[in-house]
């Protein structure tokens, strides 16, 4: 069995691993350490969140600089401060036993005149996230012409938010032949880029293969009616009674919206997104540290840096717009040698991705249903009967024990034990008695080609005025249908933007609520009319809106059929002559918003 004494550290970092009980090195540690100990060179390397990367380019770094220098040696960039504040605090951790050791965290959200009088004081290392460090170099408040290593902690993460400009731009100001070291979990075009520019001839090992998921992580999914997503939520959770898991939405509004539902339907619940301040967030990561918080509801970036070994679960409850996005997410549970559980709630017009999903990461899902209420019962029965199997008697107990005697003398054993096991269990019947099935049959649905139009009878497609012209490209007008019409992002679907109109579809019951919205809205000062189409979509000619005139030419219409929203008289838009006609009454995106429906659903205890 290989050791970290076999991989060439020295006493002080091997002193440091036996007080943190690290016995056998990981496989990206065991690859890793040997080449940067031993050569002054790059490195790409690849491996999954959890596999122990920070050690693997940490001891290196530690072992390599000058301890006794005050200059700065060795530059980490990471993308989010709470993995910035993990990566220093585990550097520090391995360094305990090397005297003279500064590491200094550098990032947004605190004080600059504390971090820039930090450095000045000696550090060897700097941990920083790009924006902060930019900021820094250009008020020359930190130097790093002299460093010797550098580190891109979670690259794919860091050039998926933006900061590509912002690295360039830093280790412009860093010595051409320092030693980078690139560690990420997936290895995009964008990635390989970064390595081709910023790396000369780069040793690059793989644990695993390519954006591979962990073995230790199980892969499932569960096809569920969009507009029953929530209710799909809250039946896994349900179902897991001893869940502690991240649930990861898309946006910061759905983030905060779900977790506060959570929180008003009994759930121990928080949201983690950007938009909270630096307190909030820390307030709520302590809390789930502690296992406070059963249920961390989370954006892609807000998450990076959560290191917490023990979740069981990451729940997705919407799925990445990237694929790989989705190896980050079922990285962080199955960690540290655990097992883990990857769950994935769908709609029918996401079951494609699924397909696309298991060819990157290579592991197949699992379709499961979402479980019904007598499932949830018996679960939640057969978790309260184990509890209290394995409870601990507290002998104060005792002095009461001839009152409670004296108040069941009449009661047998088995009847005894029906009213107590009731107490819990009937909250959960009468709240799951009615409840239906959630589930969808997918042989409508094909898993390599997505929804089956051929039962479009059951949507509608509809016909808009704004296309690319108006800066839309098929996911912004996605964006800003969702948005306005407060739906979720997978109601509205075969969006098709031309040059100055666009379709889309919905299912057929937010008809009435698409076409009453736009009766009278604007968009940057002008009306936007939305009206049934009978353009069913598909490849070839296409008809207009309603369906007479072919498009040829780009995509122009023929015929001057576009023009017939206008009136005769030139009034022009419909919505401008209703107005004027008074006609129309004025319609706020509040009114269609959906109404909290109050829940009678048991509440859950905190664990």
């Amino acid at each position: 069995m290989n050791t970290f004494q076999n991989l060439g550290l020295n006493e002080d970092l091997l002193h440091a691993i036996t007080d943190l009980g690290f016995e056998k090195p990981s496989e990206v540690q065991e690859k890793a350490i040997p080449i940067l100990l031993n050569d002054e060179t790059d490195l790409v390397a690849l491996a999954q969140t959890g596999t122990g990367k920070t050690a693997a380019f940490g001891f290196p770094m530690l072992q390599k600089i000058n301890i006794d220098s005050r200059t700065t040696q060795g530059l980490i960039l990471s993308p989010t401060r709470e993995l910035c504040l993990q990566i220093t605090n585990e550097m520090k951790l391995y360094g305990k036993y090397c005297k003279g050791l500064n590491v200094v965290a550098v990032y947004g959200g605190s004080s600059i005149t504390d971090q820039a009088r930090e450095i000045k004081r000696g550090a060897q290392i700097i941990v920083a996230t790009p924006g902060r460090m930019k900021d820094m170099i250009s008020r020359k408040l930190v130097d790093i012409s002299k460093i010797e290593y550098a580190v891109l902690d979670e690259a794919d993460e860091m050039l998926n938010m933006g900061f590509y400009e912002d690295i360039t731009d830093i280790l412009s100001h860093s010595p051409e032949d320092k030693c980078t070291w690139l560690f990420s979990a997936t290895m995009p075009k964008e990635v390989a880029t970064i390595a081709k520019k910023f790396m000369e001839n780069p040793q690059e090992i793989t644990v695993g293969n390519k954006n591979e998921s962990t073995s230790n992580v199980s892969h499932e999914y569960y096809l569920v009616n969009s507009r029953d997503r929530y209710q799909a939520l809250k039946r896994l959770a349900d179902a897991n009674p001893d869940i502690f898991s991240v649930v990861f939405c898309r946006t910061k509004r759905d983030t905060q919206k779900v977790a506060e539902n959570l929180i008003e339907d009994g759930y121990s619940a928080g949201a983690l997104h950007g938009d909270l301040s630096q307190n909030q967030r820390d307030l709520v990561m302590n809390s789930f540290r502690k296992n406070q918080i059963q249920m961390l509801v989370a954006t892609d970036v807000a998450a990076r840096g959560i290191d917490v070994d023990d979740i069981t679960h990451v729940i997705n409850y919407q799925l990445p717009d990237e694929i790989e996005t989705y190896t980050h997410r079922s990285g962080r549970t199955g960690r540290a040698g655990k097992t883990g559980v990857s769950m994935v709630i769908v709609s029918k017009s996401e079951v494609r991705k699924i397909k696309s999903i298991e060819r990157i990461i290579k592991r197949q899902f699992d379709k499961k249903d979402i479980p019904d209420g007598a499932d949830i019962c018996e679960v939640q029965l057969m978790s309260l009967a184990n509890k209290i199997h394995n409870t601990e008697i507290n002998h104060e107990i005792d002095k009461h024990l001839s009152s409670i005697n004296e108040l069941f003398a009449d009661t047998d054993k088995d009847e005894l034990i029906k009213k107590f096991f009731s107490v819990e269990f009937t909250r959960f019947f009468n709240y799951y008695q009615k409840s239906k099935n959630l589930n969808i049959a997918e042989g409508s649905f094909d898993r390599d080609g997505g929804r089956d139009f051929k039962g479009s009878k059951n949507s509608t497609r509809y016909f808009i005025n704004v296309g690319g012209k108006d800066g839309f490209d098929w996911m912004k007008l996605k964006d800003f249908l969702k948005e306005v019409l407060d739906l979720g992002r997978d109601d509205i679907f075969k969006v098709e933007v031309k040059d100055s109109f666009s379709f889309f579809n919905t299912e057929n019951e937010l008809k009435e609520k698409v076409l009453a919205f736009f009766t009278d809205f604007k968009h940057e000062g002008r009306f936007v009319n939305v009206e049934v189409s009978e353009n069913r979509g598909g490849g070839g000619r296409r008809n207009d809106r309603r369906g007479g005139g072919n498009r040829r030419d780009g995509g122009k219409r023929s015929g001057g059929r576009r023009d017939d929203r206008k009136s005769s008289s030139g009034n022009g838009n419909r919505s401008e002559r209703r107005r004027s006609e008074g006609t129309s009454k004025p319609r706020r995106s509040d009114d269609f918003k959906p109404k909290s429906v109050a829940s009678d659903r048991p509440r859950r205890s905190r664990r």
